[in-house]
């Protein structure tokens, strides 16, 4: 998946690779359907010669329905992203005490070297007092 910038951002597109020409290491298009803010089609052709210099062409609207119909024999596959599954199985079995919980709680409500004691709490009299 790649991206173009489009409308002050990143947008995400569709790529696919492309058959490259004898004098080209790497053949991309990106295609973005449409813009969310303009309502723009886009098509970005992007290139990496053998001499490593790099070429792009962007094309809107009907001349990118153009440019993407005629680059369309050249498709050898589209580029897709790995999905990876990003929930874990851990669970901690020990409290801040370092204790087994019984009952499985919320992490959310650990409190961690949280102490209430009245005397490091700051004294906001002493602060303005000018004496």
């Amino acid at each position: 998946m790649g991206y173009i910038h489009c409308c002050g951002a990143l947008r995400k597109t569709r790529t696919f690779k492309l058959v490259p020409p004898k004098d080209i290491l790497i053949s991309e298009v990106d295609v973005l359907t449409r813009c969310p803010v303009c309502g723009h089609k886009v098509v970005q052709l992007t290139r990496i010669k053998s001499d490593g210099k790099l070429s792009t062409i962007r094309r809107t609207n009907s001349k990118a329905e153009k440019l993407f119909k005629k680059l369309k024999k050249e498709i050898l596959y589209e580029i897709k992203p790995l999905k990876y599954d990003n929930s874990g199985k851990f669970y901690l079995n020990y409290n801040e005490y370092g204790v087994i919980k019984r009952c499985y709680s919320n992490l959310s409500n650990l409190k961690l070297g949280l102490k209430e004691n009245i005397d490091t709490q700051p004294s906001f009299q002493n602060k303005f007092d000018l004496t």
